[in-house]
This record gives C-alpha cells, sequence and structure tokens, in this order.
C-alpha cells in the first residue's frame, strides 16, 4: 500500500470542530489521501466551523430539513454515502462520537466492508436513553469500529469491558483540545456587541447552555427558574444564556428569563466566539457533551445539568459537578462556586484529563502504524 485512501465524515457543529484538527494534520500526510464528506446534518452551524478552519469538502450531502427526523437523516446519510462509498473505494471511513451522522456513517461502511475509524470512542452512560439518541449511536458504531480512538484510559476501559481488542484501542486525548489551540484568543473582541459591554473582570458571569431532548419541557423550566433565583440572589452576577433555537427550548427560556435583569439570551455563537466566552467567564453551567471538556481545558468550572455523563474524568479530577435539573440543587450548588472562592479555586485549578493538544497527531500516527506505514513509535495519552 503506497497510500492509504480516507474518507472523513462529519455533520454537525460538534463534530467538525473536533474533527478539524485531525483533517489539518491528515492533509500534512503524504502517506494518506483524505477526502471529506459533511453530512450537513446541521447546516448553518456546521458552515461556520467550516469557515473559521478553511475547510473545503469534497462531498456535502446537504441533508438537513426542516424538522427533520432521526430516521430521516440516518436515510439520507445511507443513501447519500452508498454512492460515494461505490466511487472512492476508500481503505478507512473515519467518523466521531456520537450523533446521527456517526451511526449512520459507520453503518455505511460496514455495508461496503470499509474499515471504520471511531475518534472519540468509548464514552458510556450505560443508559441507552441518557443521552438520546447519542448513547446508542456512540455505542452502536463502536460495534462496528476497527480502531477505537479513546479520548482517555477510562474510555479504554469501557471498550475492553465490552470486548474489543486493546489492539484496536488508541488513547489519544480529544481533539477539541487541539481546536481551542486555534480559537482562544487574548483580548478577544465580539461581534456581538453586547458580550462586549459586560465587564467580566467585576462581574461573576456564567455561561449557559441547555436544550437537551432529555431536559425539554420540565428539566428546561426548572433550569431556567433557577438561573433567575440565582441572579436575584447574587447582585454580581451576570448571565449569558446561549439559547438554543429549537421552539420547544426557546420559547420557554424567553418566557421565564426574558425580561430578567443581567440575563443575557442569545442565539448559539460561532466556535470560536463560544470559547473565547467561555474564556472571558466565571463558570459554566451546561447539558452539552463538548463543554465539559472544554471549560476545564479554561479552568472554568462546570455544572452538569444533566442526572448522568459519559464524560465521568473531569468529575473525578473535581472540575465538573453533576447537578441534574433540580432546581434547588441548582441553586445551592451555584451559590457555593459564586459566594466561596475556597471552592472555586478547587474546581477552577483541577487538572484537564481531557488533552494535551496532540491527540490529532496520535490518531494520525496509529492509522499509519496499523496499515504499517508508521515511521515511529506510536505513545499514548496518559490522561491520569
Amino acid at each position: 500500500m503506497n497510500k492509504i485512501k480516507c474518507v472523513t465524515i462529519f455533520g454537525t457543529r460538534p463534530e467538525a470542530i473536533k474533527m478539524a484538527p485531525l483533517v489539518k494534520e491528515l492533509e500534512k500526510r503524504k502517506e494518506i489521501d483524505n477526502k471529506i464528506c459533511v453530512t450537513a446534518q446541521h447546516r448553518e452551524m456546521l458552515d461556520q466551523v467550516l469557515q473559521l478552519f478553511n475547510i473545503v469538502p469534497d462531498f456535502d450531502l446537504n441533508i438537513m430539513k426542516t424538522k427533520q427526523t432521526l430516521t430521516g437523516i440516518t436515510n439520507r446519510v445511507l443513501q447519500g454515502l452508498e454512492e460515494i462509498f461505490e466511487d472512492e473505494k476508500p481503505d478507512l471511513v473515519l467518523v466521531h462520537g456520537d450523533t446521527t451522522t456517526t451511526f449512520a456513517g459507520a453503518l455505511a461502511a460496514f455495508y461496503k466492508k470499509i474499515k471504520v475509524g471511531h475518534v472519540e470512542a468509548g464514552l458510556r452512560t450505560y443508559d441507552k436513553y441518557f443521552p438520546f439518541p447519542e448513547e446508542m449511536n456512540r455505542k452502536l458504531t463502536g460495534a462496528i469500529a476497527d480502531l477505537h480512538f479513546a479520548p482517555t484510559t477510562g474510555s479504554k476501559s469501557n471498550l475492553l469491558k465490552e470486548g474489543v481488542s486493546e489492539n484496536q484501542i488508541f488513547v489519544t486525548g480529544n481533539t477539541v483540545i487541539d481546536a481551542m489551540r486555534f480559537t482562544v484568543e487574548k483580548d478577544y473582541k465580539f461581534s456581538n456587541d453586547e458580550l462586549n459591554t459586560i465587564n467580566y473582570d467585576n462581574k461573576k458571569v456564567i455561561m449557559v447552555t441547555a436544550h437537551r431532548r432529555e431536559n425539554w419541557g420540565k428539566g428546561i423550566e426548572n433550569i431556567c427558574n433557577a438561573l433567575k433565583r440565582i441572579i436575584d440572589e447574587n447582585k454580581d452576577t451576570e448571565i449569558v444564556y446561549l439559547v438554543h433555537l429549537n421552539p420547544v427550548v426557546k420559547d420557554m427560556v424567553y418566557k421565564i428569563l426574558g425580561n430578567v435583569s443581567r440575563v443575557h439570551l442569545l442565539p448559539p455563537l460561532d466556535t470560536k466566539e463560544t470559547h473565547n466566552l467561555m474564556n472571558k467567564c466565571f463558570m459554566v453551567m451546561t447539558d452539552s457533551g463538548g463543554l465539559q471538556e472544554e471549560a476545564p481545558h479554561l479552568g472554568k468550572p462546570v455544572l452538569v445539568l444533566r442526572n448522568v455523563t459519559e464524560r465521568p474524568e473531569a468529575v473525578e479530577a473535581g472540575t465538573v459537578r453533576l447537578v441534574g435539573t433540580d432546581e434547588e440543587k441548582i441553586i445551592k450548588l451555584a451559590n457555593e462556586l459564586i459566594r466561596n472562592p475556597k471552592e472555586y479555586d478547587v474546581m477552577s485549578k483541577a487538572i484537564n484529563p481531557y488533552g494535551d493538544g496532540k491527540a490529532a497527531y496520535r490518531i494520525t500516527e496509529a492509522i499509519l502504524q496499523y496499515f504499517d506505514l508508521a515511521k515511529g513509535t506510536y505513545s499514548e495519552f496518559k490522561s491520569n
């Protein structure tokens, strides 16, 4: 084999952020011919990341539809990839994480007997409906994958317990840490003037995202009620809530927080703005998965607005706490961080277990090793 023919697939903003450093690393290697296929499961937010990292896809399935369903996404990805795989005949397909694009991409490759590399493999909650549908997307992809790029030793342990051979698992760190080397800037100015008017030095600014399906309804209502009380009880605090565009979330958030002083309700920001807001803020409250990895890298405590997490390493390290959606518990733990400098220091100075900025390099080296084209020795990331 002179060159490894590879197709890298992603379709949402979180996937794109985390795959971008790997795409750039693959481009450097003369032994790898990498083609990029985007599904555009999320169109606008995906395009923002492509522009930020100057990535031009070779294939764009453009599958996004209004009110799209999981079944529809899966069908359109499978159909779109079938023709691409027929024409390209790749040696390896790379997918990332836990989206429907990820699972459908792996399944399409399996149907063509193409090897699959799974980036960010091995994360588990062991509850198939939390997070939904991500937990099963990740497990099903793992069942198909030939190469498992686990971000931590904990993720590797999960895969070993499920019977994956150790020689198929590579502990690499998380590529999102690689990405943040490109996005975070000192003295950053936001494109949104409202964000530029906030006094980040003298106010305790809490960045909030909450939109997961399992929190729709009562969960989002409890979160918003808790935020309202946190603002009322802490006059030195401001909240920036990046509100998901889904009406199920947006309507509830604006109903409860729309007229509350010192609460800034803004649409989702692009990747660079999100990372720089995180860098300036006091703490993060979120039900997102990726922010649990990104915020600790910047020394920001995270309260996770979920009952379970597939990222327990940061909880064990002390930089993340699971809060759930109980109103009183959210208020109690947020107030501890706002009012107790010692509690804050413990979380903000905890070591981030998710990476050292070299994950994309390790993944690429592992691929070369797997196809017997490696020149050096692969060295794992030590996450604990």
